[in-house]
Parts: C-alpha cells; sequence; structure tokens
C-alpha cells in the first residue's frame, strides 16, 4: 500500500520528524546499490530502534516483507509522497549576510525537493548581486515576488533584532510556512507552521554532554570557573 497524500494529516509530529532520516537512510542505500533492507538494518542508519521504525512506516500503510525487509526504491517514493517531495517547493530566503549566503547556495534543496526562487536583504549594497542564478532583491519587492513566484516557504536568516518583521512580511505576502534561523521565538498566525533552526542551541546541548562525559573520565573542571554569565 502507498502513502496516501490526502492521509498526511494522521501522520503523527513525531512521526513526521523521523521520516526525512529514514528517507536519507534509503537515498544512501540506493547509492551503494542495495536493493532491499531490513528494518534493523534501516533503524540503525537512521539511529531508531527497529519497533520505532516499524511503527513509524506503519502510518504510511508500509509494512515491509518478512525475509525480505523493504524495497528500498519503494519505501523512499512512499516516504518522499508522504512529505510531499514529489513536487517542488519554491523557497525565499530573507537576509544576505554568512548564513543566508550558504544556504542560498545549498545543494540540498535543488536535490530535495526545493529551489530557490528569491532572494531578499535590505542593504542597497547587496541587492542586486547574485548568488548563483538568482538575484537579490529589496525587501520592498517581497509581497509582489512571493506572489508572482509561488513561494511556499520562507526562511529567516537574519539578526533576531528583524526577524519578527521579515516573518510579518513574509505571513501577509501569503507564506504559511516558515524556517527559522533566527535565536527568536516567532508570534505567529495559528496557520503558520514554523520551524526553528537555533544553533546555538544545539551547541549547548553538545556541550552539557561534552561535560558529562569529561566528569564520568574523572577529567571534570568546575563547570562555573570563568563562566561571564551576568557580566
Amino acid at each position: 500500500m502507498s502513502a496516501d497524500p490526502t492521509s498526511r494529516r494522521d501522520i503523527p509530529d513525531a512521526t513526521v520528524a523521523r521520516l526525512p532520516e529514514y528517507l536519507r537512510a534509503l537515498s544512501d542505500a540506493a547509492d551503494r546499490g542495495v536493493l532491499s533492507v531490513s528494518s534493523e538494518e534501516l533503524a540503525t542508519a537512521a539511529g531508531v530502534r527497529p519497533t520505532q521504525l516499524r511503527k513509524d512506516l506503519s502510518h504510511l500503510g508500509s509494512y515491509g516483507i518478512r525475509g525480505v525487509g523493504y524495497d528500498v526504491e519503494h519505501l523512499a517514493l512512499e516516504i518522499s509522497r508522504a512529505l510531499g517531495l514529489t513536487q517542488d517547493w519554491p523557497v525565499a530566503i530573507v537576509g544576505m549576510g554568512n548564513l543566508g549566503r550558504a544556504l542560498a547556495a545549498y545543494s540540498g534543496f535543488a536535490t530535495g525537493g526545493f529551489h530557490v526562487a528569491a532572494l531578499f536583504d535590505e542593504d542597497a549594497a547587496l541587492v542586486g548581486t547574485r548568488i548563483g542564478d538568482v538575484l537579490v532583491e529589496p525587501m520592498a519587492d517581497l509581497p509582489r515576488l512571493v506572489a508572482d513566484r509561488g513561494v511556499s516557504i520562507g526562511v529567516i536568516a537574519t539578526p533576531a533584532g528583524s526577524a519578527q518583521q521579515v516573518c510579518d512580511t513574509l505571513v501577509r505576502a501569503g507564506v504559511r510556512s516558515v524556517l527559522n534561523f533566527a535565536p527568536l521565538v516567532l508570534s505567529v498566525p495559528g496557520d503558520v507552521d514554523v520551524r526553528r533552526v537555533d544553533l546555538s542551541t544545539e551547541l549547548h546541548v553538545l556541550a552539557f554532554h561534552e561535560q558529562r562525559k569529561q566528569l564520568a573520565a574523572g577529567q571534570g573542571q568546575d563547570v562555573g570557573h570563568g563562566v561571564g554569565v551576568g557580566r
């Protein structure tokens, strides 16, 4: 049974968050010429338990074949359909600093079902320059270009101080899905989906785990020493 796009709303959010990892693992397997994988092999590659993987894939109506496993190509197509990756999604990136330029040049957009349809910045020195094949446009043109180019997803790569204003502009232009790289929790209407990528938070989590490993090895240091909180 193939994943019916009309039933995506019934897939739990936690499962949706894991589907891209399954798709990545399947893509890696396909690149190696692997035709089928067991649930154990796919779960290991995706970093989950086999029982969790089987439960997640059951939401797609995919159960594999006992003794054979999952057909790599077919399962990848099922997951791509469930995620909406069988169509091309136009993306607009706002903020052409170092991060924004790196995102604009990211080849994963083209291979993952997305394409960069528009780039925006308020800096007159950047407007009119090109990143790859895309021209950097002024913020004043955002509403028109979002509509003209059918932008589905907005990416915010600005400093925190301007992120909410940028988000409001995207939402007024009709964008209902936002990927936010600014260290700020955005306020949006109920029909707008926001995914936040906070690099500093991820580094803090890694620092916690690194500290725990050092303490376990008897190498811990006074974690309060040298911390500049409040200074």
